[in-house]
């Protein structure tokens, strides 16, 4: 999906791909459908509802990184940013450069909360 421009609120790799949106198509690819959030703001959430929306897919806090784990990015004046891990970057819908990237990881990559597919659901089943 490297490469997929980007569009808020975008949910489908044709239309155009957010953080969010990125992460759920990437795992609908690998066969992976999750309830996707209704709605949600660019900026404003706190962590707990961002926390809680991951929650309700199916993803928990994880520890260690592992390929494929989301990263939740918290920047200054409530602003998350998702994106998915790889070996030794991260791949995220980046906002300025307008589509999906692939980027080597940075601190506040490093510093990242790591969330992780359940077992349940990573098996297909209900969270």
């Amino acid at each position: 999906m490297i490469g997929v421009r980007f569009r808020a609120q975008g949910r489908d790799v044709a239309g155009g791909l957010d953080c969010v949106g990125l992460v759920w198509a990437a795992y609908a690819a690998a066969g992976r459908a999750l309830p996707v959030p209704d709605s949600y703001p660019l900026r404003g959430w706190d962590r707990a509802r961002v926390e809680a929306a991951l929650a309700v897919a199916g993803f928990g806090p994880a520890h260690g990184r592992y390929e494929g784990d989301v990263a939740l990015i918290g920047f200054r004046g409530e602003q998350f940013h998702l994106g998915l891990i790889g070996p030794t970057s991260l791949v995220h819908a980046h906002a300025g450069l307008r589509r999906v990237v692939e980027t080597p990881l940075d601190a506040a990559m490093r510093e990242a909360a790591v969330w992780r597919l359940s077992a349940s659901r990573a098996a297909g089943g209900e969270a």
